[in-house]
């Protein structure tokens, strides 16, 4: 369950997948397999070639990649989440959900 955003955080992401941007949105997730992690990065870009290369490119494994019909999207968790919000220098990511890098 996703929480933390706002409507029009989660719009503007969507949009930008669907524009076949790699679009990157953290909120607070809650779930039991992943015990303390509360929360999750979803890097979502509609092309998936360019999304597989992104993951190559960062170290991941595109078979990980959720291939959802408009938006498809890799989760990023815990160290690696933390890694790569810095490297993007998304600063107000790591700030406002307390990501310690």
């Amino acid at each position: 369950m996703a929480f933390g955003i706002t409507r029009e955080e989660m719009k503007a992401w969507k949009a930008s997948v669907l524009r076949g941007e790699i679009a990157f949105l953290t909120h607070y997730w809650l779930d039991d397999r992943f015990p303390g992690i509360r929360t999750v990065t979803k890097v979502g870009c509609s092309d998936l070639d360019k999304l597989a290369l992104w993951c190559r490119e960062n170290g991941l494994n595109p078979r990980y990649i959720h291939k959802r019909a408009e938006y498809p999207h890799f989760d990023l968790l815990g160290y690696k989440q933390a890694e790569i919000l810095l490297k993007e220098k998304l600063y107000d990511q790591l700030e406002r959900f307390n990501i310690q890098p």
